[in-house]
């Protein structure tokens, strides 16, 4: 190979030892990266023994992406191989982090939920830093808590903003990209500050994230668990919020809330038993903490940053707050009270009303389902499903399964196939299971009362409905004059409060048939 025996290389020779072509060595020879050692007369290029070596190692830098510059001042020894090579990574890794993050905008852009307009900015907040992440809610959460004395609360957002993962999911983008709208929003900003507000005021002890003491937070976090817990199970159960069977969860919820309080500075001592200004001071915190804004900050911001979201409190809080309006104060309900109806009348009753309504459901046309009735946010289709739930939850609670799927579809394609079904499956559990001879709940209440509530219901949602459909209200007459003593006797001291079931009675016209009587009974405008 040395052609000329000046122990030198031909450019020819360094590329069929080296394996790189004659065109990039001439490039890299002009460029620095490997003069040659001579020349011969014609000016052709002569490369010295160490040639093929350093080749090799122009070859290595440049295949791990290193800039002409940089392989340069390593052969020069201006600069150490070690300094280099770090340098490069860093360069490396930001070149990474760009192309995922456009990895991550074009992933979710292809799972479909992005508008055309929504594109620059998705784009520009996945380019951002963690740091520049971390500023956006740093400064919302500075500017909202201005002059608030809430450090505890202050520190606790902190610790907590969002720090999207090297590689976001399409939802983690979409939950950063609606969060960083979110906190723009100065609907949000003023949410902070009411409860940062709200934690200056009430937060003892030692500063922690949430404004309790060290020692209380595991504490609270067990109420916390327990009250969600209860009213879920409370919904799911049908137990409406100022019904007799909610004195009990809410007795046990205040008992367990009670220890958990203590005074802060300048405010007088907490109530130290169940009475009415301990559950006046407990609906009083559910009702400030109740802010959707800021729990939907917390969901997006688990969402971003892979922590496991946060349970939902938006039915069992307005189960709690509605329970603890309706009983301000604990009471000790006499069993008595429910009288003892005759099971084979209640069941009578039943099959009545159940023939009367079953006779609109039939009515029901497609077109109908959308229209309102005179439930608050029902349409014909959300009454015709609840009603069904009820006779479905009935049963499950005489074969002794109680159903958790409130929020379920019962309806199906079928409205009438399904309440018909839902009837015979309720009446037959009631005959076979013996429910009407039995009593259930911590009060003890006969069956056969549960059953002849159930009726109550129904004929109820039954004139409902017929409003909804602009149908003749004067249902079931056999026994609508039963049925409005027996909701008497069940409602009657029920509260009429917000979030419960019925609104403040209405006076029903002069001559009105039972069924519209009892309808403005309920709160109905007859």
């Amino acid at each position: 190979m040395y052609e000329d025996g000046t122990g030198l290389l031909s450019i020819g020779a360094l590329s069929r030892l080296t394996g790189v072509s004659v065109k990039t060595i001439r490039n890299w020879s002009d460029q620095g990266l490997l003069p040659p050692a001579a020349r011969t007369p014609a000016g052709y290029r002569r490369y010295g023994p160490d040639a093929p070596a350093r080749l090799e190692i122009v070859r290595s830098l440049r295949d791990l992406g290193v800039g002409t510059a940089a392989i340069r001042a390593v052969l020069h020894r201006e600069c150490t191989l070690a300094d280099t090579a770090a340098r490069s990574a860093d360069a490396l890794d930001a070149q990474i982090a760009a192309l995922r993050a456009q990895r991550a905008v074009l992933r979710a852009v292809a799972a479909g939920g992005t508008a055309a307009e929504e594109l620059p900015q998705m784009t520009r907040l996945a380019r951002l830093t963690a740091e520049e992440r971390r500023r956006i809610v740093a400064d919302v959460i500075d500017d909202a808590l201005d002059g608030v004395p809430a450090p505890a609360y202050r520190s606790g957002l902190l610790a907590a903003t969002p720090d999207l993962p090297d590689d976001p999911t399409p939802d983690q983008l979409h939950a950063w990209n609606e969060l960083a709208s979110l906190v723009r929003d100065p609907e949000f900003r003023a949410a902070l500050r009411r409860l940062a507000v709200y934690s200056a005021r009430t937060a003892p002890g030692t500063p922690v994230p949430d404004g309790r003491s060290a020692a209380d937070t595991g504490a609270a976090e067990r109420v916390a668990a327990l009250m969600h817990a209860r009213a879920e199970a409370a919904v799911a159960d049908g137990i409406a919020p100022d019904s007799p069977a909610a004195e009990p969860i809410v007795a046990e919820l205040v008992a367990a809330w009670l220890p958990t309080q203590k005074a802060p500075p300048a405010e007088d001592p907490p109530p130290a038993e169940d009475g009415p200004a301990a559950r006046t001071r407990l609906l009083e915190q559910l009702e400030t903490v109740a802010e959707p804004l800021v729990a939907r900050y917390w969901r997006l911001l688990c969402t971003a940053t892979g922590r496991p979201a946060p349970p939902r409190w938006e039915t069992a809080g307005a189960w709690t707050a509605a329970a603890l309006r309706a009983h301000r104060t604990p009471v000790l309900v006499d069993r008595a009270a429910f009288g003892t109806p005759d099971p084979e009348r209640v069941l009578y009753a039943y099959q009545r009303v159940v023939h009367a309504v079953g006779a609109l459901v039939a009515q029901v046309r497609p077109a109908d389902l959308a229209r309102p009735t005179p439930c608050a946010d029902w349409t014909v289709r959300e009454l015709l499903d609840h009603m069904v739930w009820e006779s479905l939850m009935a049963t499950s609670i005489a074969e002794g399964t109680p159903r958790t799927d409130h929020t379920a579809d019962h309806l199906g394609d079928d409205p009438r196939a399904a309440f018909e079904e839902s009837a015979r499956a309720a009446l037959a559990a009631f005959r076979s299971s013996g429910m009407t001879e039995r009593t259930f709940g911590p009060y003890e209440a006969p069956g056969a009362l549960l059953v002849q509530q159930v009726v109550v219901e129904l004929l109820a949602h039954g004139w409902d409905l017929a409003r909804g459909l602009g149908a003749p209200t004067a249902l079931a007459p056999e026994v609508a004059e039963e049925t409005l003593a027996a909701a008497r006797r069940i409602y009657g001291a029920a509260p009429r409060t917000e979030g419960g079931s019925f609104a403040p009675e209405r006076p029903a016209p002069p001559g009105a048939a039972a069924a519209d009587r009892l309808a403005a009974f309920l709160g109905r405008e007859a």
